[in-house]
């Protein structure tokens, strides 16, 4: 076996934590961020260092609030209108209760009262119908997105009273309530929402609802989180309405993941985020807290270009599916904390089916693939079709820890069939910039992303209703479209459930996606004295209900 992929040797570890604690030390001065310890015992006050790998490039809520790196900071100084667990389960938060019409294209909600935004102003209808807007929306103009996930077939909401709002759609739309629950769909003032994009761009100018609020922050460095005294409308879901039990929350910046880790065992730093997963048995054993939340959406895999010659040909993208063996990626590479991909979604998800038959490794039938489409092995075992190679470019994804560690895996997995693999690496800001779905050039673009509700899928796969078009195939594949439209118009879940059973029959078994393992993106690893963390929907930890003790 390439000894790439063998465990780190333990002694290294323990010579870089004496040397990395003083070093994060060091960082924390510069930062004017002081972690400070709770008294013995777990009660209310402590304050709590989680270091991340990543800020991101921009605070702009609409854009910002579905990065796995922003996305930790929102949970906490917003609120959404409905709790979602990680089993996908649905429970009242802002909106206490709701109801919808037979066709799914009304939904009424009912929403607390008393609710207040940090800047003092309401939690009301009003906010409410101006936040559904903007998600639908945006504000392209000011570089303020749509956001992806939110119901494309929305059109308007109103203002009954001022705990009531009625919400219209133009078609059938099962996936709005759960949707609610999107990490994406998060709760900003109005007057935020109102002012432009450069004054949103500033997180000390944001105002949510949520148990804590911005004390201080510094681009590309830290943000600093207080808890709300006054917050009193806890989701009931996690057994907390009340305020936070925790004084402060800091988010440092620190992007060596040894200094990170070595931090929290040295008691510098309560939380480090993005481990290696190879990292995690030992870690357990010297005592600290490892969680690897599985969130709800889809697998990590690739969509396929396939207007990129040779994944235009369907044998090509059919030998690729064939040609990956995924358990040595769960052997190799992960632990046993790591699950199979069943489908191209989390098994998780309400409505994801086993498809593991058309995911089976199979190197022989990848082979014969190959040869029926005019691939012939050459030098070096690589194949070749009128004097070009049978090649493939990966761009690891730098929102997951391990991404680079499968992709030279499978490039390995991927030689003995006769493919030339090259991969890239980039930070996260030039990842965002250079690979993007169907881009020219980039024939296979690896897919991390969460969703509520299995059936805003499909109108993700395809260009309807300003869809992403994972695929590049436009309007060009009839079955997939009727797919997309009879899924998008259910009138019921029942309904609904062969539809997306054939939906992930058909994209696995036309090689447009090609799963990789099932994701936990978010790996946490955690002092002892930090207690009582919950993991939602989209695998973020909400220190909200959390308590530190010395």
């Amino acid at each position: 076996m390439d000894d790439r992929f063998s465990r780190p040797l333990l002694s290294r570890r323990r010579l870089l934590t004496a040397t990395s604690a003083l070093a994060f030390a060091a960082l924390v001065a510069t930062s004017g961020v002081t972690p400070t310890l709770a008294e013995d015992g777990a009660h209310d006050g402590g304050d709590v260092v989680f270091l991340i790998d990543s800020l991101g490039d921009t605070w702009i809520p609409n854009n910002s609030a579905i990065s796995s790196f922003q996305g930790h900071i929102w949970g906490h100084v917003t609120d959404k209108l409905l709790y979602v667990d990680a089993d996908g389960k649905v429970s009242p938060w802002i909106a206490e209760r709701w109801e919808q019409n037979d066709s799914a294209t009304e939904f009424t909600l009912h929403l607390k009262s008393g609710v207040t935004f940090s800047d003092g102003s309401a939690l009301d209808a009003a906010a409410v119908v101006a936040n559904l807007d903007i998600w639908y929306a945006g504000r392209k103009s000011e570089g303020i997105n749509p956001i992806g996930l939110f119901p494309k077939t929305y059109d308007h909401a109103e203002v009954v009273d001022a705990t009531t709002v009625k919400v219209f759609f133009k078609k059938p739309t099962l996936g709005f309530i759960p949707t609610l629950g999107y990490h994406g769909s998060i709760l900003i003032s109005p007057k935020t929402i109102a002012s432009p994009a450069s004054s949103q761009a500033d997180l000390g100018k944001t105002s949510g609802s949520g148990p804590y609020v911005v004390e201080s922050w510094k681009e590309g460095d830290y943000v600093k989180l207080t808890k709300r005294k006054d917050y009193n409308w806890g989701p009931a879901a996690v057994g907390q309405t009340g305020p936070a039990h925790l004084d402060t929350i800091t988010y440092k910046l620190v992007s060596e993941p040894s200094l990170r880790v070595a931090a929290v065992q040295s008691g510098q730093a309560d939380v480090a985020y993005n481990a290696s997963p190879q990292e995690l048995e030992s870690l357990k054993s010297e005592g600290l807290t490892v969680a690897t939340p599985r969130y709800l959406g889809f697998v990590n895999g690739w969509a396929i270009n396939t207007k990129l010659a040779p994944y235009d040909d369907v044998r090509v993208r059919q030998a690729l599916q064939a040609g990956i063996n995924r358990q040595e990626i769960i052997d190799t590479v992960y632990t046993p904390d790591w699950k199979l991909a069943t489908s191209f979604i989390q098994s998780n998800v309400p409505g994801a089916t086993d498809q593991s038959a058309l995911l089976a490794y199979n190197p022989e039938k990848a082979e014969k693939l190959l040869e029926e489409a005019g691939w012939k092995k050459g030098t070096g075992g690589i194949r070749a079709k009128d004097g070009k190679p049978l090649s493939l470019t990966l761009n690891s994804n730098p929102y997951l820890a391990a991404s680079k560690s499968i992709d030279e895996l499978i490039a390995q997995q991927l030689g003995k069939i006769g493919w030339k693999v090259d991969i890239r690496a980039y930070d996260v800001v030039t990842f965002g910039q250079k690979v993007k779905y169907g881009g020219a050039g980039v024939p296979a673009y690896e897919v991390t992303r969460s969703f509520i509700d299995a059936g805003t899928v499909a109108s993700i796969l395809t260009n309807a209703n300003n869809g992403e078009n994972w695929f590049a195939l436009d309007e060009s594949d009839k079955t997939l479209n009727d797919l997309r439209d009879k899924i998008a118009g259910a009138g019921s879940i029942e309904g609904r459930k062969p539809l997306l059973d054939e939906l992930q029959r058909y994209v696995l078994d036309q090689g447009y996606f090609i799963p990789r393992t099932q994701i936990v993106q978010r790996i946490y690893v955690q002092s002892p004295k930090l207690k009582g963390e919950v993991y939602n929907g989209v695998a973020y930890a909400s220190y909200y209900t959390a308590t530190k003790s010395e």
